[in-house]
């Protein structure tokens, strides 16, 4: 296992003997390639991303000193899926009225920053709640098409990419979760962009290409994809390519990530707030990244 790569037997050990904190603290940056924290709040890409104070290197653990939030803010207006419900939000309590807060919340899992589970598409595979808690904490690394991605909204990340950040980075981390940055996230100002629907009704945005996938889950250990689209596949795909070898390889996707662009393209170590409800097919996530 390279450097940095996080063992699974050290982090179910850590887990056992001290919770979160025991788990963190075996954690360290993958390569001195990590950026120092910057005093203040971090830009925002996007009205959905929230901003992180980062002068906190004395409360991570292991030689991290910043953190940022991949996560998106999930309101009404949220793009999702064609078929999907908005988000809905109703107060059902109040401090005035009733001494507490409370919301009911209607939404369908695959919504804001979300996990996709193995069994969101494959047949019998494992759900949300049963995936095991060793792989949501996992070296990240970073792909940036977004050079591509600004001049061809159906740019897909492409085995040559992957190859090419490998001679610049060295080998993608074994255990690692490999993202797609397209900058698409710019557009969630008007969720119509976002979407990027044609006469037709079909969606235009980056994804990751299918024989991507397949040299992802066949030629590298890795737990996952991630992007910061509306899919894993490219919007245009009817076949859901990617979602089917990911996926039916028992790995995870993460959709609609944050803030990439604020994160090395290697060194940092990622960590899903998966979702746990019974036979999740995925759920909203809180995404961070240690770095």
């Amino acid at each position: 296992r390279v450097q940095g790569a996080v063992s699974r037997r050290r982090l179910v050990g850590a887990a056992a003997a001290g919770g979160a904190a025991a788990l963190l603290a075996g954690l360290a940056p993958a390569t001195g390639t990590a950026r120092q924290a910057t005093p203040g709040a971090s830009p925002v890409a996007s009205p959905g991303a929230s901003p992180v104070a980062s002068p906190i290197a004395a409360v991570l653990p292991g030689g991290f000193t910043a953190v940022r939030d991949l996560t998106h803010v999930i309101t009404p207006a949220f793009p999702v899926f064609p078929g999907y419900i908005q988000f809905e939000r109703t107060e059902l309590a109040t401090i005035a009225a009733d001494g507490f807060y409370a919301n009911e919340l209607r939404l369908a899992e695959h919504t804001g920053t979300h996990l996709d589970a193995p069994g969101h598409f494959a047949e019998g595979a494992p759900t949300a709640e049963l995936l095991p808690i060793e792989r949501f904490v996992a070296p990240l690394a970073v792909v940036d098409i977004s050079e591509r991605a600004a001049s061809d909204d159906d740019a897909a990340l492409t085995v040559d990419d992957l190859l090419a950040w490998e001679a610049e980075h060295g080998a993608i981390p074994a255990g690692a979760l490999v993202a797609m940055f397209s900058g698409w996230e710019t557009r969630l100002a008007d969720p119509a962009v976002f979407l990027n629907a044609d006469a037709s009704g079909a969606l235009h945005f980056p994804g990751i290409d299918p024989e991507a996938a397949a040299f992802l889950v066949e030629e590298r250990d890795i737990v996952g994809v991630g992007v910061d689209t509306l899919s894993i596949d490219i919007g245009a795909s009817t076949d859901y390519g990617t979602h089917v070898t990911v996926l039916g390889a028992e790995k995870y996707g993460v959709e609609n990530l944050a803030n990439l662009a604020d994160v090395p393209p290697v060194g940092a170590t990622i960590i899903v707030g998966g979702p746990k409800h019974e036979a999740g097919s995925g759920g909203p996530a809180r995404v961070l990244a240690l770095y």
